[in-house]
């Protein structure tokens, strides 16, 4: 017989709270980023890197985190990512060498690989007894996501411009010690399992995922023709392609293939893929174009980009679960990745003497309106059709998807905006030519991405007949998508 857990609801707060604050350390930085460049001597092409080494690392150890959350047990992997989120915080607090903080923002994100997931494994145990609990339990989680990027955004904007940089990574050191004190009191310990773990697996991606990065970075510096640059993108190539062989030789892989038969998975993945390619370098270029051409103060900056997150979280938490009941998730998905492309497509016209009311305002709110459309859709049609014993590796694999697509596009948009003027600090035409390219980049990632998706992706009737006997649920339950992270 199942113990119900007295104190579930308030340990719910403890998992939630660490939703929240993994999800917050994607978003508080953007408005710090031009003071961080100052203080650190960051040029304007490497800055993406206080972005791009927390989500490589995040990104690229989200399954090993499932899956030594299943063999160690949940609660201790938590209690270990804390620590190692709190040593990161503190380092990229610290920092005051450009690769310093480069190194914090990594720890952080091996941090938060084992958070998410291993918090999720708790939630479920805690509320497995209960479906109509579950449910609850999971849409409060979920609301977590978008409320950590929302309060990121504004948050980043108070501590930059009132105090300084450094206490946007200061603010996870108390909370990271209470979750830490509150742990043993509510959270359930959870027994090791026997099995082995794909180490060498994990180190593969992600290491082939930061060469990749790095040599795209480098690229315009160098030349993409040239010997460095090629040699690292074969070396990212071998890396990659050893995870893959890996995973066919080893016996208990991070990603079995054979989760790939699960209907939709690939194109959901896809589109998870080049969603996170478009939209996080327009958050990144957008954050720049506000200080650096428009001369917003960090505060100011926070606050523009408040109602597109204030509509990102309404959409995605109340409106897209209604409109999947009565669409369906694939005119979701395709619409929403080509209203994304049309606000990266108005943002492209920014001019240097733009206005935040006339030039970003309007298409912001058109870019986030196609994103909170096309996320949850997309998340939650990658792990729809998953048996529930693979669930759990969908959502993994659907998060790597969104996370790597984000690195990459950052990188390659960054190089393109390089090349076109964006490192020109002080001469806003040349500025804004280069954000401009950048956004008119990111509308045809989109727009592809949507037509790809409306040409490709199976009906959900095709894809119930494609996995009979699965008992997979029909997209139009979007609960558990609540439980993903916020695109920000």
């Amino acid at each position: 017989m199942t113990t119900v857990n007295p104190r579930r609801w308030w340990a719910l707060l403890v998992l939630a709270g660490a939703q929240f604050m993994v999800i917050m350390d994607t978003s508080i930085i953007g408005v710090a980023l031009p003071e961080m460049q100052k203080d650190l001597g960051f040029s304007q092409g490497d800055l993406q890197w206080v972005f791009n080494a927390y989500v490589i690392a995040f990104g690229g150890l989200l399954l090993l985190g499932g899956r030594l959350s299943d063999l160690l047990g949940a609660r201790k992997v938590f209690v270990t990512g804390w620590i190692i989120l709190i040593g990161g915080s503190v380092v990229a607090a610290a920092a005051t060498t450009a690769s310093a903080e480069i190194v914090g923002r990594a720890v952080q994100g091996v941090g938060g690989a084992l958070i998410a997931p291993s918090a999720m494994t708790l939630l479920m145990i805690l509320f497995s007894h209960d479906p109509r609990e579950l449910g609850k339990a999971m849409a409060f989680y979920g609301a977590a996501a978008p409320a950590g990027g929302t309060a990121g955004v504004f948050l980043g904007g108070v501590f930059t411009e009132w105090m300084s940089w450094p206490w946007i990574f200061v603010i996870y050191i108390p909370i990271g010690l209470a979750s830490l004190a509150a742990t043993p009191r509510l959270l359930p310990a959870v027994a090791n399992k026997r099995g082995s773990v794909d180490v060498l697996g994990a180190v593969a991606v992600t290491a082939g995922l930061a060469v990749a990065v790095f040599a795209i970075v480098r690229a315009p510096e160098v030349g993409w023709g040239s010997g460095e640059t090629l040699l690292q993108l074969t070396g990212a190539v071998a890396l990659l392609a050893l995870f893959l062989v890996l995973q066919r030789s080893v016996r208990e892989p991070l990603m079995p293939f054979s989760v790939w038969r699960v209907p939709r998975l690939g194109t959901a993945n896809l589109a998870m893929l080049l969603l996170g390619a478009a939209w996080i370098p327009m958050w990144y270029f957008l954050n720049l174009y506000l200080q650096q051409v428009l001369g917003f103060g960090a505060f100011a900056s926070g606050s523009a980009l408040v109602p597109m997150t204030v509509l990102l979280m309404l959409f995605m938490t109340v409106i897209t679960a209604r409109l999947m009941a009565r669409f369906g998730a694939k005119p979701l998905i395709g619409t929403g990745l080509l209203v994304l492309g049309a606000g990266l497509l108005w943002l492209s016209a920014v001019p240097s003497d733009g206005s935040f009311a006339v030039n970003v305002l309007p298409a912001s709110l058109v870019a986030a309106l196609g994103m909170s459309l096309a996320y949850i859709p997309a998340m939650l049609t990658a792990m729809s059709g998953a048996p529930p014993e693979q669930a759990g590796l969908a959502s993994g694999i659907v998060n790597t998807s969104y996370q790597v697509g984000s690195a990459l596009g950052l990188a390659a948009l960054t190089a393109l905006a390089t090349s076109r003027g964006a490192d020109e600090l002080g001469n806003l035409p040349a500025l804004t030519d280069g954000f401009s390219a950048a956004f008119l980049a990111g509308a045809g990632v989109a727009a592809l991405a949507g037509l790809l998706t409306l040409a490709v992706m199976r009906g959900e009737r095709q894809a119930r007949a494609a996995s009979p006997g699965t008992g997979a649920p029909d997209t139009a339950d979007a609960e558990p998508a609540r439980r993903e992270s916020t695109p920000v």
